[in-house]
């Protein structure tokens, strides 16, 4: 029978609990929602929706094209350069997908004989990246750079380094500028997925690369997404000119893929200018993902103390875990869910967005739930 083993599989899913399913929310959805990601509240912003629809009406539904035939539009230079420029990086390219930009900086950056070497807790499109990437892969423990700088004395051609900035399972930071220490030391380049950094971390929320003071650097490139802060969809690379050209040479998924929609490109511009017109914003997810950490330990969680806007609470099972999230679901309160395999460390979690509008109500409401629901 085709397929059979599928049913195998799913049985398995079953026993360990960790089907997955999907979800179709309503566009009014009662729902407090701590399980999005969109950190500065912007997907609904009246500036952000407009620039949507006018983007929308002026250029169509879709881009028409790949990025090298019909799909690049003024539009999406427009946000190229001024997203650079917010960013503080010479140039930048945007992609259809931050999942698609992730596996173009590290399949075209990491030509055949060089090193490549990944943090343990990365992203599994930066982990996708290093599996198709020509180059030879080395997997170092979360977060530690001596591991990396041992990692990068194994090899004597091209090398680069690939780690989130802040990893999304429990919103730690990565060691950043150990990192660019350990690559420069060596002569390797850093390439550094900034999802969940644009829009929370730096100066009015340029990113971990300006906070680290990595922003602009010839040996230095960032990735981004547009669907996080900017309440958008899409990706970016960021990095030195010269990079960039060759990105656009030599990255699959940017020379074979459609162009991101105008609607989406117009969206993350109007977020983008809105963010810098109102660089508050970046504080303020800071400020509630500490006062949501501060609240759940004081109420007995156990949660893990966050660098961004991510907050990540221990559950005691993958079904505890599921339970959890569908309990809080029926009390009203959207979480996100964590389960093995996408925790790398096997420890089932629930993960809850800090958003900067959320107001004191919302996070007294939010704390109460998942403390009344504790399986």
């Amino acid at each position: 029978m085709a397929f059979g083993w599928i049913d195998e599989q799913a049985e398995l899913r079953r026993r360990a609990g960790l089907v997955r399913t999907l979800r179709p929310r309503p566009a009014d959805s009662p729902l407090l929602d701590l399980a999005s990601n969109d950190y500065l509240g912007l997907a609904h912003h009246p500036e952000v929706v407009e620039g949507a629809a006018a983007a929308a009406h002026t250029w169509g539904g879709g881009s028409t094209g790949s990025r090298l035939v019909t799909g690049t539009t003024e539009l999406h230079t427009e946000l190229e350069r001024e997203l650079a420029g917010f960013c503080g990086f010479e140039a930048a390219l945007v992609f259809s997908s931050g999942y698609a930009a992730n596996l173009a900086a590290v399949t075209a950056l990491a030509p055949h004989g060089s090193l490549i070497v990944s943090d343990a807790g990365n992203h599994a499109s930066l982990i996708d990246g290093c599996r198709l990437a020509r180059g030879v892969t080395q997997v170092v423990p979360h977060s530690d750079p001596e591991a990396v700088r041992k990692a990068l004395r194994t090899g004597e051609g091209p090398a680069v380094v690939v780690s989130d900035t802040v990893f999304s399972v429990d919103g730690d930071a990565a060691p950043l500028d150990a990192y660019a220490a350990a690559c420069r030391e060596r002569g390797a380049g850093l390439v550094v997925d900034d999802a969940h950094g644009l829009g929370v971390l730096g100066d009015g929320g340029r990113g971990a690369a300006q906070a680290a003071g990595l922003a602009g650097a010839e040996d230095v490139v960032v990735t981004v997404t547009l669907s996080k802060s900017l309440g958008s969809q899409g990706g970016a690379v960021l990095g030195p000119a010269r990079v960039i050209d060759h990105l656009v040479n030599a990255a699959r998924t940017f020379i074979f893929d459609t162009g991101l929609a105008p609607a989406a490109a117009g969206a993350a511009l109007a977020a983008l200018r809105l963010l810098r017109r109102e660089p508050e914003r970046a504080a303020r997810a800071r400020e509630v993902a500490a006062e949501l950490h501060a609240r759940l330990t004081a109420a007995g969680h156990e949660a893990v103390r966050p660098d961004a806007a991510v907050v990540s609470v221990r559950a005691p099972s993958p079904e505890g875990a599921v339970r959890w999230a569908a309990d809080c679901r029926t009390a009203g309160l959207a979480v996100g869910c964590f389960r093995p395999p996408s925790v790398p460390d096997g420890i089932s979690r629930l993960r809850l967005t800090a958003r900067a509008d959320l107001s004191e109500a919302q996070l007294e409401r939010a704390v109460r739930v998942i403390g009344e629901t504790r399986p």
